[in-house]
Parts: structure tokens; C-alpha cells; sequence
């Protein structure tokens, strides 16, 4: 099939299943879907809540539930997931869904690995100032980080360019000896036998545009909405009294970033369906107003089309945020509202473009 050449990697959640830090942190048996259930709209025409349709309110301790994910995706055109991967100096969080999918060997479906490198903090009560697992990156923990991947890279569902294990690092601003750390985890890699690392940073808040050479990695990968803040200019007329977050145009991000000015340096592109997160923070949400699945085909497709003139075959990645990020309102998965209309614009586009 044409569209094949351009491959689909969609972001990721392993958040929804119970664990003992969100129990003591939120109350016992905490997922993103209590919130979820609970978000309202702000203003007249907000879609809110996000209800889940085919999945479901579903719990990724079950091996039938990821299967039914990695079916759907496949269906649409998806070729893989990237997971995010939390890790705070050997201290691991919501590692079981993927541990389980690398242990079983189920479902044989193309993954890769995004480190989200962030602190934790109160970020599901809208209090990201209030820390919980606080991150401390090091080299002398960077050895010990690396060394826990090589079972996944050794996997052969793992997402390969040029033959090299795909990583993606969320923060590399908060890195420090960032250039000591990336020469370690290169040397540990090729001592192992498993060869060159391929590393991409996430081009998440003060990182658009910068190279990767500069810092030795090999691409780096779109984000939005980060660094995408359009004010939505057209009146509303508001629910919520004490709203005091902020609205965005989804058009105009969609076209800005279509028309962006393409770096010389390798950039993989990335589309969202939708954003917001007013499940998360109802009263000071930001919200990506006028989304809806034909903007969503068309933003896709014109990247499809770029990226296939302009990557060689190997580096013809498309990333989409997100495949379940339900608390920012952002996933493909299919919602009682839409069914399967955004999925089916993914496989539309990539036929399309």
C-alpha cells in the first residue's frame, strides 16, 4: 500500500491502572478517568466530558485491553505506540502495562520509548508547583537508566531507524552534563552489543528549533501544542463564572505548524487530534477550541505529503499526540461523540496525502 512508506507512531499513556504512589497521593484507586468523568463544559459548545466508547473505562493491568488497543491502531493505520517511560534514579511509575506487553510478547505490535523526564507533581489537581517524585538526572544514574532498556531494545518489536533503537527524551533542558550522559548511554549501548542509539529530544517548552548535532542526538520531534498558543478570537459565550484558563484556535495552530519553515536538521513531525486538559484543571484549562476530525485529516495529510518528499525512506516517521491522553482531552481512541471518525481521518490521510 502507498501509504506504508510513512509510519505512524502515536504517543502513548500508561497511566490508567491503579498503583500504590496515586493511591497515597490521590485516594485509593486513582486513575485519569475519575477525572475524566467529572470534567465540565466552560462554555457553550466545549466538549466536555470525553467518554470513552469502544474501550471503554478500561484497566491496562489486562492483557486483552492492550491487545484490543494495538487491533485498533493497526486497523487505522497506526504502525506503533510510544510509550512513556517514567523513571526517578532507578525509582520506576505505571511501568507495568509496558513491562507486561515486554514480557509476553503481546500484542506483536511496533513500540518505542519516550523518557518523561519531568518531575512529578500535582499536575491531575492542576498544581504542577506541588512535587511528589522529584527528578534527579545524573550521570552516575545514567549508566543504571540505560542498562534497564536493553531488554526492550533487544525486542524485536522494537521501532528501529537506520537499524538503531528509537529514544526519544522528553526534557534535554534539564539534563545536566547532557553531553556526558548521551556519550554514556552511546558507549554502554555499543558495549552491550546492541549498537548506536537513534536519540530524539521532544521539542517540549524551550526546545523548538534547536539542533540536534549541537547536542549529539540524531532528530528532533514535534509537540504540539507546546510552543502553539493562538488565541481563539471569536466571542463565547461562557458556562463556568470562575473559568480563568485559556483558549486556543486549533485551526491556526494546524495551519502555522503545516507552513512551518522546515529546519535544515532532521525534525520528525507531529499532529494532535485535539487538546484539553480541562479534566485536569476545570477552572484554568487550556483548551484547543474548533477541532474536529476533517481539520485533524487535513493537518495530517499535509504532513504525511512533507514527510514523505522530504525524509529518505528509513526516517518517514509522522508522531501523533496522543493515542489515550483522555485528562487532555487528546486521543484517537474512540469517544461516544465521535466513534471512530478521528481514526478513520488518520487512515483517510495516510491514503491521501
Amino acid at each position: 500500500m502507498a501509504h506504508s512508506k510513512v509510519k505512524l507512531i502515536a504517543f502513548y499513556l500508561p497511566q490508567f491502572h491503579p498503583i500504590k504512589e496515586n493511591d497515597r497521593w490521590w485516594g485509593k484507586g486513582f486513575t485519569d478517568w475519575i477525572k475524566v468523568v467529572r470534567a465540565q463544559p466552560n462554555f457553550v459548545g466545549h466538549y466536555q466530558p470525553h467518554l470513552p466508547a469502544d474501550l471503554g473505562f478500561y484497566d491496562l493491568r489486562l492483557e486483552d485491553t492492550r491487545i484490543a488497543q494495538a487491533e485498533l491502531a493497526r486497523h487505522y493505520g497506526i504502525h506503533g505506540f510510544c510509550y512513556y517511560h517514567y523513571w526517578f534514579n532507578g525509582k520506576r511509575l505505571l511501568e507495568r502495562p509496558f513491562q507486561e506487553v515486554l514480557g509476553s510478547g503481546k500484542p506483536d505490535f511496533p513500540f518505542c520509548l519516550c523518557w518523561a523526564n519531568e518531575n512529578w507533581t500535582r499536575r491531575w489537581d492542576g498544581r504542577e508547583e506541588e512535587i511528589l517524585m522529584e527528578q534527579h538526572c545524573s550521570v552516575k544514574d545514567a549508566k543504571n537508566f540505560i542498562t534497564t532498556l536493553f531488554k526492550a531494545f533487544e525486542d524485536p518489536r522494537y521501532i528501529r531507524v537506520h537499524g538503531r533503537p528509537l529514544l526519544l527524551v522528553y526534557r534535554v533542558d534539564i539534563i545536566p552534563n547532557l553531553a556526558e550522559t548521551v556519550g554514556l548511554w552511546r558507549h554502554e549501548c555499543h558495549r552491550a552489543g546492541i549498537g548506536d542509539l537513534y536519540l530524539c529530544f521532544v521539542e517540549s517548552f524551550g526546545n523548538m528549533g534547536k539542533d540536534p548535532e549541537s547536542i549529539d542526538f540524531d532528530a528532533a520531534v514535534e509537540f504540539p501544542p507546546h510552543n502553539q498558543a493562538y488565541q481563539y478570537e471569536e466571542s463565547l459565550r461562557m458556562l463556568n463564572s470562575g473559568f480563568l484558563g485559556e483558549i486556543f484556535d486549533y485551526r491556526k495552530v494546524a495551519s502555522r505548524l503545516v507552513n512551518r519553515s522546515i529546519p535544515s536538521h532532521r525534525l520528525f513531525r507531529t499532529v494532535m487530534p485535539m487538546w484539553d486538559n480541562t479534566p485536569r484543571k476545570q477552572d484554568s484549562a487550556h483548551i484547543f477550541h474548533r477541532s474536529s476530525p476533517e481539520r485533524y485529516e487535513w493537518w495530517l495529510r499535509e504532513v504525511v505529503h512533507q514527510t514523505r518528499v522530504l525524509r529518505e525512506e528509513e526516517e518517514r516517521l509522522v508522531f501523533i499526540n496522543a493515542w489515550n491522553e483522555w485528562g487532555e482531552g487528546n486521543h484517537l481512541e474512540p469517544d461516544i461523540t465521535h466513534g471512530h471518525a478521528f481514526l478513520k481521518a488518520t487512515l483517510s490521510a495516510l491514503k491521501n496525502a
